[in-house]
């Protein structure tokens, strides 16, 4: 599940070499790697072209040009740039290829059934323009099947981000750990099927490399979830409360508070402002409605210590009232999500509510924004999939967590679960049909509701997100909001082993 920086696999790489295995054994595992997802993937597959980059890239790619000619394929090699100038194993590995080496150009790419992009890989740190660009472009134009080696060229592996030209695979090969680059888009719509390949890097290199970006899994937050047992009680699961706004906003709130059940949650309150206490009522059974009179009313209910998670944001308002009830949240030792509303209320002075977070005394605090709510409260982090400072996704999450004193969940199709600690888990599960009105609602509910179950934040937030993924992808097209939490008992199920 750790997912590697192009810096942290330089450095896996180094380790192993250090250990004793040579540079070039790597890159012979690594052209049979990629020859093994050749028979896989593209068994028919007769004539190939192999794409070769200046780099160890382009080393694999003459290794895996090597094994396929000697299996029979009609293999091309072309170069990008001049093959002379290679240097170290890439060097080794050209030479023992032995055969003819053209020029990587538009020209060569037609003719073939498979091409591998053994271009750039991973580590590329810059756009790519120029001819190299225009050779992309040709591969893309081409109808033959393209299987990138370790990325596709042009896609970032640390931010997934392709601000030049950038192949599109039909499947990528990588080896001993994936990059964010393969789960963050858009290199994740780039990449293809994602296949992993040990290539002889010792898993102990790890513990050395300390990696903090993980792949958002159930092996990343399963120990830390305890689900009911035979001798538990609804008591023993805690009590979540989600803050309703006025009668004529209240479904966010029920979407939330019915999730929070479904997730696990012993008992869940909908906490009611009087005007929507009938509404609220009318449309729930199994969650019991309180009402509250104003910050004030809002403290008195949860000064209860029962109550030991509260969802407060969706429906709520930003009227000059909603950070009076969000410091009333904040107030006690019970964890708390902020959403929606709740997070836009502090665009004109977010430092109040980390100010606010700071003083918390419960077990931590979660923040589940959109890029538009992320954006107001982070301004210079803001900005869509990189941010005014620069940085890829899950740094701005992490910075973002680390100023806020919160988890912070910055949603999207690749949603990043950021720690104040600088953990970083990246979701990959999450079908286009969450795209939907208050499916962000649901999200909520469901961390309210393992929060409850008392789940550290960031495991919580984690597994609430891979949920509510999954859950998408169990009822498929046509899903809306109010069929995610009926979807989470085959989730539940999956999860322990009970699935038909």
């Amino acid at each position: 599940m750790e997912l590697l920086t192009p810096e942290e696999m330089g450095r896996a790489d180094a380790a192993a070499i250090d250990a004793g295995t040579p540079g070039i054994a790597l890159m012979e595992a690594a052209g049979q790697a990629i020859a093994e997802t050749v028979s896989n993937r593209f068994a028919d597959a007769r004539r190939v072209l192999v794409l070769a980059g200046p780099g160890n890239n382009g080393g694999d790619g003459y290794v895996v040009a090597r094994l396929l000619a000697g299996r029979g394929c009609a293999v091309t090699v072309c170069q990008l740039g001049d093959a002379a100038k290679l240097k170290g194993d890439a060097a080794l590995a050209a030479a023992a290829w032995g055969g003819a080496v053209g020029a990587a150009t538009p020209a060569c790419v037609t003719g073939h059934d498979l091409v591998i992009d053994a271009l750039f890989g991973a580590g590329l740190a810059r756009p790519v323009t120029g001819a190299a660009g225009v050779l992309i472009e040709a591969v893309n134009a081409d109808p033959a099947a393209v299987l990138a080696v370790d990325l596709p060229s042009g896609v970032s592996g640390e931010t997934g981000l392709a601000e030049g030209a950038a192949i599109r695979a039909d499947a990528t090969v990588t080896f001993f750990r994936k990059k964010p680059g393969h789960l963050l888009y858009p290199g994740r719509g780039l990449c293809g099927p994602v296949d992993v390949h040990d290539i002889g890097i010792p898993s102990s290199v790890l513990g050395e490399i300390g990696p903090k970006t993980f792949a958002n899994e159930p092996a990343l937050w399963r120990d830390r979830w305890h689900p009911p047992v035979a001798e538990g009680h609804k008591y023993a699961r805690g009590h979540a409360v989600v803050v309703s706004g006025p009668a004529s906003a209240t479904g966010a709130a029920r979407l939330a508070a019915m999730a929070a059940l479904r997730a696990g949650a012993g008992l869940v309150s909908l906490a009611s402002p009087p005007s929507a206490v009938l509404v609220n009522a009318a449309h729930l059974t199994a969650v019991m409605v309180k009402s509250f009179r104003g910050a004030q009313g809002l403290a008195e209910l949860l000064s209860d210590a029962r109550l030991n998670a509260v969802a407060i944001g969706p429906g709520i308002g930003t009227g000059s009232g909603t950070k009076d009830l969000v410091g009333a949240c904040l107030v006690g030792t019970r964890a708390v999500v902020l959403d929606a509303d709740a997070l836009t209320a502090y665009r004109n002075e977010p430092q109040g509510l980390f100010g606010a977070i700071a003083g918390h005394s419960g077990p931590g605090v979660a923040m589940t924004p959109h890029e538009g709510e992320f954006s107001r409260l982070f301004p210079d982090l803001g900005g869509g999939d990189r941010g005014a400072c620069g940085v890829s996704k899950p740094d701005r999450a992490r910075v973002a967590a680390a100023r806020s004193g919160a988890v912070v969940v910055l949603k999207g199709p690749d949603t990043v679960i950021a720690a104040p600690d600088g953990r970083v888990a990246i979701n990959a599960n999450a079908p286009p049909w969450l795209a939907t009105a208050g499916s962000g609602d649901v999200l909520t509910g469901i961390v309210a509701g393992l929060l409850a179950q008392k789940m550290p934040p960031f495991e919580a937030a984690a597994m609430a997100v891979w949920m509510h993924g999954k859950a998408a992808s169990r009822f498929g097209p046509g899903m809306i909001a109010e069929d995610l939490a009926p979807a989470l008992p085959a989730v539940f199920a999956d999860l322990l082993g009970l699935a038909d």
